[in-house]
């Protein structure tokens, strides 16, 4: 076969390495065993992505050359009314991962897509373009998800999500987990902790095998940020939780961010270069809702106090602890003071409102949320109150367990004005303890900004928002030792426009 021919073929039907080092035809696999995704929309454009890998758990099974790949849109699922069609390669130092960035669409409507090499096709996907600029939709509906460890359970949620009226899915963190394989775990991890590239692909692969995340990913855009376990437990910035060698666990955190970009949706402004990457963007739904999100794990400070659940110490407060670095800090500030939509949604990772855990006299505090960066979120809190952007919203994950609070001017003081209100969400898989629940409970009384709790369930959370009112429904699993249940709304909040405070819905 000569090269022009072999490049414009793909060379790639199947599986089965000839002696030649091109692959046959064959009817019994796929490259595209990792299914297909679309994010980071627009109101004219979207990233489409899948990745070859024929033999995903073990480095993809792809030959160490360049492949082409052509992708379409279409407006109908049957993908006969094509909008747009093109190539794409495939470079094996991307791990043969495919990141097509189709503009020129129209705005607020559904896209059907599609990749192929050779006689080879990947399973239809669906997209959507967000509203015009602008423009004031009805409404707009989304869901946010995180902390998915695959060792933990099976993927429910995402059966049920799937199912779902949604116009875009927001993950907030930790979509794989760094630990090593557990014998007792309800399914196994491949592998030690990973460390190399090739172990976070491998990583990467094995969730996104998962059928049930496959179908969330096919059915709508997406919009991800991380947090700690796509690299490490607990990081911040250049410090590991073993305390390593911080150039050596920068090396590490580069090829976490690597691999990320290989499997997520995401621009190419996104790519790494080295331990560092652009993670924090915005995108907006008309004028009805501007999703602004954040990234607080690269440019953070260590956690003070000891980290974990901590009596309260000095350096927690100091002006100098920092959540995402001056300059996004200032980023974020832009966005809000910039933004002309109903709803300004920030979206990060650690629970953002104060919570002392210890009920009664004393206090203590969890050092990983924004509880050990009390002066930065007082800077944002204050932003709030001065700048007054319209019906601040903050989402949040990484505490395996759903929460809703008023976010006060001052968490000391429970008759200072509210500034916005906060939805955390549970996890997709990762546990919450069973024995945290009463003592969480119990403190209750001591944080009377906290309108809800509850660590019992997994699940993910809806939100509706129109220009009159934000709709929160907290959707949970009652196991995830299977995939095959129902998802049932476990509690409903709704915020009205221009009064910050959440409301339990009948």
């Amino acid at each position: 076969m000569r090269r022009r021919e072999f490049l414009q073929r793909g060379a790639f039907a199947g599986a089965g390495v000839l002696s030649t080092g091109v692959f046959a035809a064959s009817a019994a696999t796929t490259a595209f065993t990792l299914g297909v995704a679309s994010g980071d929309p627009t109101a004219d454009s979207v990233v489409i992505w899948t990745r070859l890998a024929p033999n995903p758990l073990n480095g993809g099974g792809m030959p160490d050359w360049p492949f082409l790949v052509q992708w379409r849109v279409a407006n109908d699922e049957s993908m006969l009314s094509i909008v747009q069609e093109g190539t794409a390669i495939a470079w094996p130092g991307l791990a043969h991962a495919v990141h097509v960035e189709v503009t020129n669409l129209s705005p607020g409507r559904w896209y059907f897509y599609q990749f192929y090499i050779g006689a080879d096709r990947s399973r239809i996907g669906r997209t959507r373009t967000m509203p015009a600029r602008a423009t004031m939709p009805d409404a707009f509906r989304f869901a946010f998800v995180s902390c998915q460890d695959w060792q933990n359970g099976f993927y429910a949620a995402y059966r049920n999500l799937a199912q779902e009226d949604l116009d875009l899915v927001i993950h907030l963190g930790d979509y794989i987990y760094e630990s090593a394989a557990r014998a007792t775990a309800v399914r196994q991890h491949n592998g030690a902790e990973p460390n190399s590239l090739a172990s976070y692909r491998n990583r990467h692969a094995l969730y996104k095998t998962d059928p049930h995340l496959q179908a969330a990913h096919a059915a709508f855009p997406w919009f991800v940020v991380p947090d700690d376990h796509e690299v490490d437990n607990n990081y911040a910035a250049h410090l590991s939780e073993d305390n390593v060698d911080p150039a050596v666990f920068l090396q590490r955190r580069a090829n976490a961010f690597r691999a990320y970009y290989e499997h997520m949706p995401v621009r190419p402004a996104s790519f790494p270069l080295g331990p560092y990457a652009r993670l924090y963007r915005s995108i907006a739904a008309g004028d009805l809702v501007q999703f602004t999100a954040l990234d607080t794990r690269q440019f953070r400070s260590d956690q003070p106090c000891g980290d974990g659940l901590q009596l309260p110490c000095a350096q927690r407060t100091a002006p100098t602890q920092t959540m995402t670095g001056a300059a996004q800090e200032q980023w974020l500030f832009g966005q809000l003071d910039a933004s002309s939509a109903r709803w300004n949604v920030i979206a990060q990772q650690t629970m953002f409102a104060q919570y002392d855990f210890l009920a009664g006299s004393g206090e203590a505090f969890l050092m990983d949320q924004w509880d050990g960066y009390v002066a930065a979120r007082r800077r944002i809190t204050d932003f709030l109150l001065l700048r007054q952007p319209s019906n601040p919203i903050v989402i949040s994950g990484d505490l395996h367990s759903n929460w809703v609070h008023d976010l006060k001017a001052d968490f000391d003081n429970p008759s200072s004005a509210n500034v916005g209100v906060e939805f955390v969400g549970t996890s997709i898989s990762s546990d919450f303890p069973a024995e945290a629940n009463p003592f969480v409970a119990a403190a209750q009384g001591d944080n009377p900004h906290t309108r809800f709790f509850d660590g019992r369930y997994r699940g993910y959370v809806r939100c509706t928002v129109t220009p009159g009112a934000w709709l929160s429904d907290f959707r949970a699993v009652p196991s995830i030792l299977t995939a095959d249940v129902d998802a049932f709304t476990l509690a409903s909040f709704v915020v009205v426009n221009g009064q910050p405070v959440a409301l339990r819905s009948a």
